[in-house]
């Protein structure tokens, strides 16, 4: 079996013949793991198991001091986190989208999805929405601005989601037209204890556009995947009823990942689990060497593939990074992925 139908196999709730893996990496903890493997490009290093394809592909216009601007129109400050940063301006400054144009659903990263087929079709192929509903509406609105608009405009709310929801569809739509295999949607809803917005408000205004995004995916013949940090576990089964095939990033720090694992195998398979707060920042290479190890063993017997909780930060040591990987590759057969 290559890469894809291993991955493959966990989604549709079988028995891999080792735990599949996929590690993320920060620009700081990307360019430390560079300059100890002496190479740019990390993957014959790492041996990852997915493809990824996101939209949009082309860069973000660059702005003066370390500022960008996204295909929407937001400005993100990445003076302090230069992978992403924080949004600066409001593209919505009031609770209305008259003259609001989202940005154009072309040919354009088609070009780019080819190459990447070509060059890595020996993996699970994933394609991604960064910001897919949600997080778009509050970058777009602001988060204070849009807390209030779900009680006090809750009309605009729905408009809003509704274009959003449009939007990512067509993009799948056009994706799609590609061999790929899975969606990947990135939206957070999560705290460190409980939902940003509540349940409530989630079910009324979230699930109803999940639903029709996912329901786009899973009417083509592929899989659902999300990220969606903090702690979200009681949306699982709402999540699994609208066609949601795997979760991540699964954090150990407000999950009890083992129990949700045995909960939901066969039905939720999950992607992530080692901690990016705790183990892998501030645990020696021996603590991380065991929870490695431990995380294996739990999805030895499928639903789950191996990853850190979230993108490894500048701030995790080396030492860690090699032994987390070492442990990886030293499962029987996977030196032949």
């Amino acid at each position: 079996m290559n890469r894809r139908e291993i991955v493959r196999t966990v989604l549709e709730g079988g028995r891999p013949p080792y735990v599949p893996w996929n590690i993320g990496f920060t620009r700081a903890a990307a360019d430390a793991l560079r300059r100890h493997v002496g190479q740019e490009d990390l993957d014959p290093f790492t041996q990852p198991h997915f493809a990824w394809m996101e939209w949009p592909t082309r860069p973000w216009r660059p702005l003066p001091g370390a500022r960008v601007e996204d295909d929407w129109g937001v400005v993100w400050d990445r003076s302090v986190d230069e992978d992403i940063g924080v949004v600066e301006n409001r593209v919505l400054p009031e609770p209305t989208l008259k003259d609001f144009v989202p940005p154009a659903v072309d040919d354009a990263p088609l070009a780019r999805i080819d190459q990447v087929l070509a060059e890595r079709g020996d993996r699970l192929r994933l394609f991604g929405i960064g910001f897919s509903l949600y997080e778009r509406a509050w970058t777009l609105r602001g988060m204070e601005n849009l807390m209030m608009d779900f009680i006090e405009h809750p009309r605009f709310v729905h408009e809003l989601l509704d274009r959003l929801a449009d939007h990512a569809i067509a993009r799948v739509r056009k994706a799609l037209t590609r061999d790929i295999d899975a969606v990947y949607f990135g939206d957070d809803w999560g705290q460190q204890h409980g939902l940003q917005m509540g349940y409530p408000l989630w079910k009324e205004f979230i699930r109803p556009r999940l639903a029709r995004m996912y329901g786009a995916v899973r009417e083509a013949g592929r899989y659902v995947v999300i990220h969606s940090c903090g702690d979200v576990d009681e949306l699982f089964d709402d999540l699994i009823a609208i066609g949601l095939n795997c979760f991540n990033p699964f954090q150990p720090e407000v999950m009890d990942v083992a129990a949700l694992h045995a909960k939901y195998r066969g039905r939720l398979a999950f992607y992530g689990g080692l901690s990016t707060q705790r183990t892998l920042p501030y645990g020696t290479t021996g603590d991380v060497r065991a929870e490695t190890r431990r995380l294996l063993a739990m999805g030895r017997d499928g639903g789950y593939i191996f990853a850190p909780a979230h993108a490894i930060e500048g701030d995790v040591p080396l030492e860690n990074m090699l032994a987390m990987l070492d442990e990886l590759k030293r499962q029987p057969g996977a030196g032949g992925s």
